[in-house]
């Protein structure tokens, strides 16, 4: 039995735009292609695309996935290895879990302070990752400045990993201050905090204008990200947008 390009987009979520993109590189040949044009998939073709899926919930790059797909011809051993990656997965997520219900007791006990939507303490921050620039968007129209942010976060010891963590953290909380003082998301000050994240982002890639609007975007459009933000603080994430868009025009374009 085969399956249209339109129901295995149907099926799994994934856009037309990113079946065609995986045929061209290769990672995703269809079964056929119909005398209309249209690609169709085979049941081989949607058990690879679920392994592909997986793989990119883990955070892997398409090259690596390509080499994993190649390298695993045992479907049965690949699964067992995105299983167990799953439940380290799952582990992190249940860290999260216990991180949110203590911010939630926190910030019930201290509901009449205004500060109180700063959730300041170190601890909340457990089980958060910054991890802008794996977004679904830059992934998908920056392969390569993808890859290369991939390459270059290979090479982060441990300590490195942690420290650039913990100052992403006190980032988004500085950010978090200056949207609750009501500070416009274009002020100087903003400007100079969003600088900074820019120069992080550049440790791994350097996005031009379009490429900083773009990763931007995805902290409203994603809910992952924009949930990241908003447990800081509610609405940071499209406070951290406008100021992001403002500095990719002022200092980008």
């Amino acid at each position: 039995m085969a399956w249209s390009i339109a129901e295995v987009v149907r099926m799994s979520g994934v856009t037309s735009r990113t079946l065609r993109h995986y045929d061209e590189i290769g990672l995703l040949p269809p079964a056929g292609i119909g005398s209309n044009g249209h690609r169709y998939y085979e049941e081989a073709g949607l058990l690879r695309l679920q392994r592909i899926l997986l793989m990119r919930e883990l955070g892997l790059g398409l090259r690596e996935i390509r080499r994993v797909l190649d390298e695993h011809t045992d479907p049965v051993s690949a699964l067992r290895e995105h299983h167990r990656r799953l439940r380290e997965e799952r582990d992190r997520l249940d860290t999260l879990v216990r991180t949110v219900e203590r911010t939630i007791a926190e910030l019930e006990e201290g509901k009449d302070d205004d500060m109180a939507k700063i959730n300041r303490p170190e601890n909340l921050f457990e089980g958060l990752e910054h991890t802008a620039e794996e977004d679904s968007e830059v992934r998908e129209r920056w392969p390569e400045a993808w890859e290369e942010s991939r390459r270059a976060r290979e090479t982060m010891t441990e300590a490195d990993q942690v420290a650039w963590q913990w100052e992403a953290t006190a980032q988004m909380v500085r950010l978090a201050e200056f949207m609750v003082a009501g500070t416009p998301a274009d002020a100087p000050a903003v400007q100079a905090e969003t600088e900074a994240h820019y120069r992080g982002v550049c440790r791994f890639w350097t996005p031009n204008a379009d490429a900083y609007r773009g990763l931007a975007r995805t902290y409203v459009d994603d809910p992952r990200m924009r949930a990241n933000f908003d447990r800081i603080a509610e609405g940071l994430a499209v406070y951290q947008h406008d100021a992001m868009v403002a500095y990719a025009e002022a200092r980008l374009s």
